[in-house]
């Protein structure tokens, strides 16, 4: 039987390195497949952020009875205007992005109901956290909410 000498440590210690770094190319390949950005058109919309940051302010402004609230239950994702919203002067837009996978956002612009609401309906959403901006205009005047939203 041979000995073992520190040659042969260098050369075991050199092959285990190789490997482990190998095993790493090869075991976690997609690293990098949730590092999205949150939207395409990020620098566009950086620009025009002073807006978000006003309407943002406006809806701050408002008293408690005047916000929009959401609610969830299995039909899905309720949000809710208070009575004295116009239907014909108030245009609701939202978008649900998901936090880990950007093909699974929502994004539309509706009308209320005779409710003051709208529903998101269940069987387009996927177990799992959202992040609910809401944004309407009211009377020529936008205003934008954001609620994290997860979906059960």
């Amino acid at each position: 039987m041979k000995n073992f000498s520190w040659g042969h440590g260098v050369v075991i210690a050199l092959a285990a390195f190789i490997i482990f770094i190998l095993s790493m190319l090869f075991l976690f390949p997609n690293g990098q497949k949730n590092s999205e950005m949150v939207t395409d058109n990020y620098y566009e919309e950086e620009l025009k952020y002073q807006d978000v940051i006003d309407a943002k302010k406006r809806a701050d402004d408002l008293q408690k009875e005047e916000k929009p609230v959401y609610s969830q239950d299995v039909n899905g994702i309720k949000i809710t205007f208070p009575k004295d919203y116009n239907n014909s002067n108030t245009t609701v837009k939202f978008v649900l992005n998901r936090t880990d996978d950007q093909n699974l956002d929502i994004k539309r612009s509706e009308q209320l109901d005779a409710q003051q609401s709208l529903l998101i309906p269940s069987k387009v959403l996927k177990i799992g956290g959202y992040t609910l901006r809401l944004t309407w205009t009211k009377d020529k005047q936008e205003y934008r909410m954001d609620y994290d939203v997860i979906w059960k």
